[in-house]
């Protein structure tokens, strides 16, 4: 029942762990500023360059200051067992309730010029360093009775760009495992979501923006670009006991994009 004295306080994650990956800037780093405001101690996770763990340690004194708890931890998710290593790390300093994978990469291209590296690069950020985070760390929420793993997709999931082919196929692969262990899960208090964002502007896709923004504005029934604070209402749901009886759901925060 909710609680009529504080109608939020399903919301409130004091006493719990989170892992956000790619939490050094924009999406990322939102996620782990509302998870560590809402009183969850916050892992933000970042790829180990001398720019990322500045960005990384920004994050975590941002949180400090506002009185909460953060540390930053640096891994390489295209080099082999960096899931295994980073859940070792981040248990090590805390058993993670909160599982928030955001991490990924994408290299556009045409699909006949797609490379081996390039194939292999993706697939190790976005896919099998994500499995190693889940096998590690979801069996202990389940033993615990409490989790949650909150996916980061993307709209390219239905509606993928000619030049995204490997990163789209990613993102629709990683929303069936969202429903694959939405269904194992689910029965030990561990729910398992995906959140799949629009065109949200971000540095990675500022200069893909600076020539397609316009005409895709126009395919948007909002009428603009996203930002990444426009994630973080549905992230704090997903992640927080108001939405405990939400699992194995696929999210869009798009503006109506997959609509239109």
């Amino acid at each position: 029942m909710p609680d009529a004295a504080d109608p939020f306080a399903s919301f409130r994650l004091s006493g719990r762990t989170a892992l956000v990956t790619g939490a050094r800037r924009e999406i990322g780093r939102a996620i782990a500023l509302t998870l560590a405001a809402a009183g969850a101690r916050v892992a933000v996770h970042h790829a180990g360059t001398a720019e990322e763990t500045r960005d990384a340690d920004a994050v975590v004194a941002e949180i400090r200051v506002a009185g909460g708890q953060a540390d930053a931890f640096g891994q390489d998710f295209a080099l082999d067992d960096a899931g295994i290593n980073l859940a070792r790390a981040v248990t090590a300093w805390a058993p993670i309730d909160i599982l928030a994978l955001n991490a990924s990469i994408e290299l556009p291209e045409d699909y006949r010029k797609i490379t081996r590296e390039h194939f292999d690069r993706q697939i190790a950020v976005n896919l099998r360093t994500t499995l190693e985070l889940l096998q590690e760390l979801v069996p202990p929420m389940g033993e615990r009775g409490w989790g949650r793993v909150l996916t980061i997709g993307s709209v390219q999931q239905i509606r993928p760009h000619p030049a995204m082919l490997v990163y789209a196929g990613t993102k629709a692969a990683q929303q069936n495992w969202t429903m694959n262990l939405a269904r194992q899960f689910g029965g030990q208090g561990v729910t398992v979501n995906n959140l799949a964002p629009g065109a949200i502007l971000t540095a990675r896709n500022r200069t893909q923006m600076a020539t397609e923004a316009a005409a895709l504005v126009e395919r948007i029934p909002a009428g603009r670009l996203g930002r990444p604070d426009d994630l973080i209402g549905a992230a704090l749901l997903l992640c927080s006991e108001a939405g405990t009886y939400i699992n194995g759901a696929n999210l869009f925060v798009d503006g109506g994009r997959n609509i239109a």
